[in-house]
């Protein structure tokens, strides 16, 4: 209990806080209370030293069941008929755990998705939106047909492009265990059955991180963006891979302050050819 510098309303003695109640020390009068107790959640357990937790994991949208599964643990203290036993629970309970083959599609996909996302360094929302649009394109049946593994890739990818995250295809790809053409017709299947908010991809997103893959410095990074914006401006990004357009105008900014990148550097950096490049470069030349 700690004393307060107000007073008591009714006698003016002097108030003390006791629990989540303010009293008063002279004549017992209740003057305020607080329902929410601010103390330490938890109470005396046998192992409070080293377990005083007393929740789980957070909720999350990245798992079947929201992260609300129970698990069987595992202790070293279990020995022979025990220990056998236990491990006997642990099998058929996660057996019990799956009920339906949705179940077991969507911790599989879901799992995936984790697994492309830590891949990629990409944020825990990222994840987290990428699983629960693949769980409304399982909802709206697209999968029939169609791989997981694209499946997974495309939410991903699809989610990186609503979320303004600049990630190629080829990207996508090196990390998941699906192929392009997976991808994009999964892509397409939920771009056009769920009608996702994606629009043209900004050459601009792409040229910070080519510039730090090409160790570029911030010159060559800034006059490379202004470059876009002129190619926009002349009509040249239009039906053009918005990687490459970036890598060609990054490769013109060195070219101007006379920084030594090839266009197979550029090229390479990009996930695109050459050639993809070198049209680009022609057209900002003109």
């Amino acid at each position: 209990m700690s004393a307060t510098t107000a007073g008591c309303p009714e006698c003016d003695g002097s108030l003390r806080k006791d629990g989540c109640e303010t009293v008063c020390a002279h004549c017992g009068l209740v003057v305020g209370e607080d329902t929410i107790d601010r103390g330490p959640e938890w109470r005396s357990f046998e192992d409070d030293d080293t377990e005083r937790a007393r929740t789980g994991a957070p909720l999350t949208r990245s798992r079947h069941d929201r992260g609300l599964s129970t698990e069987i643990g595992r202790s070293t203290r279990l020995k022979g008929r025990k220990r056998r036993q236990f491990a006997r629970l642990r099998r058929e309970h996660r057996r019990a755990q799956v009920s339906s083959k949705r179940e077991r599609n969507q911790i599989y996909s879901f799992t995936e998705i984790r697994r492309i996302v830590g891949s990629l360094g990409l944020s825990k929302a990222i994840r987290d939106r990428a699983c629960v649009l693949f769980e409304s394109a399982q909802n709206a049946d697209l999968l029939q047909g169609r791989s997981l593994e694209g499946f997974a890739a495309a939410a991903v990818y699809a989610t990186c492009r609503t979320e303004g995250v600049a990630r190629t295809v080829e990207e996508l790809c090196r990390a998941a265990r699906a192929d392009p053409s997976e991808l994009r017709a999964a892509y397409d299947a939920l771009n056009r059955d769920l009608g996702l908010p994606t629009g043209p991809i900004d050459p601009r997103e792409y040229v910070p991180r080519f510039a730090t893959t090409l160790d570029l410095p911030d010159s060559v990074r800034t006059r490379a963006e202004q470059l876009v914006d002129e190619a926009r401006e002349r009509g040249i990004v239009g039906g053009r891979n918005p990687a490459g357009v970036a890598a060609a105008c990054l490769y013109t900014a060195a070219r101007e302050q006379d920084i030594g990148l090839t266009q197979a550097e550029a090229a390479d950096a990009a996930d695109v050819t050459p050639v993809t490049l070198r049209g680009t470069y022609t057209d900002l030349q003109d």
